[in-house]
């Protein structure tokens, strides 16, 4: 499939156009969705409309910008005038947001073109897109498997070349898992570096919206339109969008890099030989690769999954059958708030719901909440103190490769460990990324993930780039 980059230069040139982009990617969309769900909704008039503003606003020699006719794949959780947006939940199910999101204003801007809203797990709770009310998204490289999650649809819109971009939201994981498990550059940025205008909220201090591609550099391309200070989201960075592609080769000579001990404690055997092998080729390519233990991520896990629900039962309380989505009606307010609560929700959001509640709630939070919040300033704390010694660190994505339907939904514990290696980062606000690198089981992608502290994502890119090389994807 052709990168980002070569469409928008094609459509620039006149080598081809967006409408035609457009159409290519509406072909294989409507040839695979079917047997994958990858998409809940396909904009298809909408679509069209934006890729003829494109080519009329080259045909007058006017300047579209870096994505000049891209098709894009949205998650369901960001708001897009006009078009359903459901976080897969049936509360919302058929709610169409009266304004954009600030990242889909930026890439319309931009010139790429939305062709639909993809699944995930229900407003983004789970790590396998098997939690959607919809239905699950099925792994392209292996439909018997699932993509990850939260953002499944999104990683999988892109694995199965329906598009060459997309964007997703990371919480705990939600880009990167995914990407690991079909094989695709994922990022999660510094925390407040994109805007959260518009996406539909989990868990409001740990949220970030960022790309997938399948390329280093088209994934730096979509950061850099996307980044940028926003003063409708009060935690936006007060900053302008950093440069990033123009850093992508920059290489690694000269950086030292941490190879974390809990970062890959715990994961199959392919995938800790192929951090050991990036490891190797971040060395040939000139950093200084050392070891590093952080003792305090062994905490992650259990803070995040505190902080996390608690936060989503505050933010979740705004679906009440009042005033938008879902109403079922009976006797009194407080009864149709109830059956609408009941019925809406599925089974994994009433469990965080009430964990959340719990942990909360007043002969409890200390114990819970509190506690949780100590243990996140242990972590930022730890961070810190690693990157005073290193430049970037490095470890595995995700524990395994790609897993098959049901192999882990009876147990959510089992579930929840999927994220074991990304939440630290979630937690302290730094960016991450993970980068295809070799394979494991029945040759399924195995992703290597780079984390970096606040504002490093050049940094990122560029490591990320000589692991792209190395794996020998030019």
């Amino acid at each position: 499939m052709r990168t980002a980059a070569q469409i928008a230069a094609d459509v620039r040139s006149g080598a081809s156009s967006a409408a035609s982009e457009l159409e290519l990617s509406l072909e294989v969309i409507s040839r695979r969705n079917e047997e994958l769900n990858v998409f809940l909704h396909v904009d298809e008039a909408g679509a069209r409309a934006a890729a003829a503003a494109v080519d009329e606003r080259l045909a007058r020699g006017e300047e579209v910008g870096p994505l000049a006719g891209v098709p894009i794949a949205i998650k369901d959780n960001m708001c897009q005038t006009g078009v359903p947006t459901t976080c897969s939940s049936r509360i919302l199910e058929g709610w169409r947001p009266p304004y954009n999101a600030t990242v889909i204003e930026r890439v319309l801007a931009a010139g790429a073109v939305p062709v639909g809203k993809t699944n995930l797990d229900e407003f983004a709770m789970g790590s396998s897109t098997e939690n959607s009310a919809f239905g699950p998204t099925r792994n392209p490289l292996d439909p018997s498997r699932v993509p990850g999650g939260s953002s499944g649809g999104s990683a999988a819109a892109v694995a199965a070349a329906m598009t060459s971009i997309s964007l997703g939201s990371d919480t705990g994981g939600s880009i990167r898992q995914p990407a690991a498990l079909c094989g695709l550059v994922g990022v999660k940025p510094t925390y407040g570096l994109v805007s959260r205008y518009g996406l539909i909220a989990f868990a409001s201090s740990l949220d970030q919206i960022g790309p997938f591609a399948t390329t280093v550099a088209d994934a730096a391309l979509l950061l850099e339109v996307v980044a940028g200070h926003d003063p409708r989201d009060s935690t936006s960075l007060p900053e302008p969008a950093p440069t990033l592609v123009a850093h992508v080769d920059d290489g690694v000579a000269g950086k030292r890099v941490g190879l974390v001990r809990e970062l890959v404690e715990g994961a199959d055997e392919s995938v800790v030989a192929a951090v050991r092998a990036a490891a190797a080729a971040l060395s040939a390519a000139g950093a200084e690769v050392v070891d590093v233990s952080i003792p305090e991520l062994a905490l992650t896990l259990s803070a995040y999954y505190l902080i996390a629900p608690a936060e989503a039962s505050s933010n979740l309380a705004r679906f009440d059958g009042v005033r938008y989505g879902l109403r079922v009606d009976a006797e009194d307010v407080t009864a149709m708030m109830e059956a609408t609560r009941t019925a809406g929700f599925g089974a994994e959001v009433k469990r965080r719901i009430m964990l959340g509640t719990y942990a909360l709630s007043a002969g409890y939070y200390d114990a819970y909440y509190g506690q949780a919040l100590k243990v996140r300033t242990l972590t930022i704390n730890a961070f810190n103190a690693a990157y005073e010694k290193v430049d970037l660190l490095l470890g595995a994505t995700t524990p395994g490769v790609a897993f098959k339907f049901g192999a882990k939904t009876a147990d959510p514990m089992t579930m929840y460990l999927n994220d074991v290696f990304t939440i630290p980062t979630n937690l302290a606000g730094h960016p991450a990324l993970s980068v295809p690198f070799g394979t494991g089981e029945e040759g399924l992608p195995v992703g290597v993930q780079l984390l970096g502290p606040g504002r490093s994502e050049a940094q990122l890119f560029a490591a990320a780039r000589v692991l792209e090389i190395a794996d020998g994807r030019p």
